[in-house]
């Protein structure tokens, strides 16, 4: 496998220097032949994820394949103008020149992708990769391998290996592809694998996009709709069964909402994810991806309870299906590990509070999140919020929806990762903006040329106009 690996490399690098000087006609037939690749094997697609994380077809097709088919179409639209130089606004010092911004490709690209949106989290990187003019290697994950497999057929009846390839198989092939001088980095997954792709980038001093996760508060206050706030968090919390990267970790109420809160979220997780008689419907809540995970998720569970955690309701547990149906804690200690690792699961940490100091000062206690939710109706709280905490993205009365808007910037900070994506912010993160300053003949830059006597008056009048 490395020398097959290394032999797609090669070719890659040779080639990138042919795509760097693709146009935009060029770049947009290419999305639209992924696109016309992606609908030739959807039906194919919706089995797979059926297959890896039990994900229903409307799901899917909303989180999975209508979120690729929109960002593809939006690229295509759009690549054209982003492709363009920008004009770049003049200074004294350069009073004559023309100042560019061109965006150039990075060159070969390598594309990580998880397991728990299998299919969009590789496609959507893809995307714009190729929209920047990039030669790309892809590695899905192993845990998904349903998906990977149908990504596999696509890619290959798309593209050439010397464009665009995708490797499957376990961690080895990413310790393999890792070794290699990559131009760009784009990884999706967990902060401690994420800090493994960092230092492996490092080596080679190659750019890294790092999409990583964390805790994602919600902050309730005492003016919110419990019975809105209820449905939004357990439709955003419990959709693909809590495996997802922005899902509402954990919730702040005050002290006095907290038992009619639950109530609501209740009432919401039997009327979307049951069957009318408080049983889990397995046609529209997801499996936990594994036996791994679900032992993670149980022994969660299990720890907080030990540690004085009330299961407010929930906790059912199904091995043989990997179902873990949704589950409510409260009287949480902070030193439970549910408090101190990402859940990424369908389990609702509840924590009350008496001021809104007490919960910026725990939240900024943390990493900073990829997300963070915050349901009110006071215009002070959600800006003293939103002005005293930190985080990769802010959704105020929903959650999740964020990460819909391709004119929106997607990404974490600091430890929920770095740079963004989607739209054209995952088209500068393919890209390398690239400064050109075209001289004019009539320049000034000689009068700071040596030698320097009887220029003094030179400097005095360079930081008046500076």
């Amino acid at each position: 496998m490395t020398q097959t690996i290394n032999s797609v490399f090669n070719a890659q690098q040779a080639h990138k220097y042919t795509l760097r000087t693709s146009n935009a006609a060029q770049r947009i037939n290419k999305l639209k032949a992924l696109k016309r690749g992606i609908e030739k094997h959807e039906a194919e697609v919706y089995v797979a994820l059926q297959q890896d994380l039990r994900k229903s077809q409307f799901e899917a097709a909303v989180t999975e394949l209508i979120f690729t088919y929109a960002e593809i179409d939006f690229a295509i639209k759009n690549v054209k103008n982003w492709m363009r130089p920008k004009y770049i606004g003049k200074t004294i010092t350069n009073l004559f020149a023309k100042n560019r911004l061109y965006y150039e490709p990075k060159g070969v690209c390598l594309i990580i992708s998880p397991w728990n949106y299998p299919f969009q989290l590789l496609m959507a990187p893809l995307i714009s990769a190729i929209a920047a003019g990039n030669c790309a290697i892809l590695k899905p994950s192993e845990l998904s391998p349903a998906t990977s497999s149908v990504i596999a057929r696509i890619i290959a009846e798309c593209f050439e290996e010397q464009e665009i390839c995708c490797f499957e198989g376990d961690a080895s092939v990413s310790t393999a592809l890792l070794e290699l001088p990559f131009d760009h980095i784009f990884f999706t997954g967990s902060t401690a694998i994420g800090k493994v792709v960092m230092e492996a980038a490092a080596k080679n001093l190659t750019s890294v996009t790092l999409e990583l996760g964390g805790k994602s508060p919600t902050v309730i206050d005492g003016t919110a709709n419990l019975k809105s706030a209820a449905e939004k968090i357990a439709w955003g919390k419990l959709m693909n069964a809590g495996q997802t990267c922005i899902a509402p970790d954990y919730v702040f109420i005050p002290e006095e909402k907290q038992a009619e809160f639950i109530g609501h979220y209740k009432e919401s997780v039997n009327k979307m994810f049951c069957n009318g008689n408080n049983t889990i419907d397995h046609s529209v809540y997801a499996k936990i991806i594994n036996d791994r995970h679900f032992k993670r998720l149980t022994g969660l569970i299990a720890d907080a309870t030990n540690k004085g955690a009330n299961v407010a309701f929930g906790g059912e547990t199904d091995q043989g299906n990997n179902t873990i149906s949704p589950t409510v804690l409260t009287r949480i200690s902070d030193d439970s590990n549910i408090m101190n690792e990402e859940i990424f699961g369908p389990l609702l940490p509840i924590i009350t509070y008496k001021s809104l100091d007490e919960v910026i000062d725990r939240i900024n206690k943390k990493s900073k999140p990829l997300a963070l939710y915050i349901f009110s109706d006071s215009k002070e709280n959600i800006h003293r919020i939103i002005a005293n905490t930190s985080a990769g993205g802010t959704c105020i009365n929903d959650v999740l929806i964020h990460i819909s808007n391709p004119k929106l910037p997607f990404g974490g900070v600091n430890g929920s990762g770095m740079g963004s994506c989607h739209g054209e912010f995952g088209f500068k993160s393919f890209s390398h903006e690239r400064a050109v300053v075209f001289q004019s003949k009539l320049d000034m830059t000689g009068m700071i040329y040596p030698p320097y006597y009887g220029k003094d008056w030179v400097l005095k009048w360079l930081k008046k106009l500076m």
